[in-house]
């Protein structure tokens, strides 16, 4: 990569602008208690089966499935899964935002057009934004409700990259998860940024500024977002 040559960042949410093992544990008991409902299961049970489907699902297909891919194979929908989270989950009492972030992002939203792709719902995604003080930081917040079809879609992904009208060596995407947020990208000639942690996020600054740099990305195990 290039840094001189990116025009814009199109960011995940969950796990890379903030990092709360709490909060992942709350969407797991969720959709936990959905799989279960479906199956006729406790809550407990239900997670179980849906943890083996999922981890299934990841070794046939070879990549990291996401809870949405594991629940419509339960016979479940997307928008029940969110309309779920949204009606379960506070995310104010799970997160902690790191104080790093905001100006972070701020700063390169004056140097970038910066953008928000999440496969969180809007609900959520509204209140975890007020929650980092970044309401104000992006020029546009996609969520799944958009499009009800979650990360990685090849679909959402031309059309990202036709909104913004740059070239894909242009717009670097910045995931924790790189099998959903991150390959799909890289495979369209896309530079990409894999952060697991928020000292890693931090980093993003020092490797646009430097042009002798490039940017490696590792594979994530799977976890329990969406």
């Amino acid at each position: 990569m290039i840094p001189g040559t990116i025009k814009a960042i199109v960011f995940d949410l969950d796990g890379t602008l903030y990092v709360s093992e709490a909060f992942e544990h709350a969407v797991w008991e969720s959709v936990s208690r959905y799989a279960g409902q479906l199956l006729g299961l406790s809550a407990d049970a239900g997670g179980r089966r849906l943890k083996e489907l999922r981890d299934r699902l990841t070794a046939e297909r070879g990549t990291v499935q996401t809870l949405a891919v594991a629940i419509e194979v339960l016979g479940g929908t997307v928008p029940e899964m969110h309309r779920r989270f949204a009606e379960e989950l506070e995310p104010q009492q799970y997160i902690q935002p790191d104080p790093r972030v905001r100006p972070l992002v701020n700063r390169l939203g004056e140097r970038y057009t910066s953008w928000l792709l999440t496969n969180n719902n809007q609900t959520l995604t509204n209140k975890i934004l007020a929650c980092l003080d970044l309401e104000q930081s992006f020029q546009r917040v996609i969520t799944i409700n958009d499009t009800w079809r979650p990360k990685p879609d090849r679909t959402v992904l031309d059309q990202v990259l036709k909104e913004l009208g740059l070239p894909s060596e242009a717009v670097l995407f910045v995931g924790d998860r790189y099998d959903i947020d991150l390959r799909l990208p890289e495979q369209e000639g896309c530079p990409v940024l894999l952060t697991k942690t928020i000292d890693e996020l931090m980093q993003l600054q020092t490797l646009l500024d430097q042009p002798s740099r490039s940017i490696w990305s590792q594979p994530l195990p799977a976890d329990g977002r969406p």
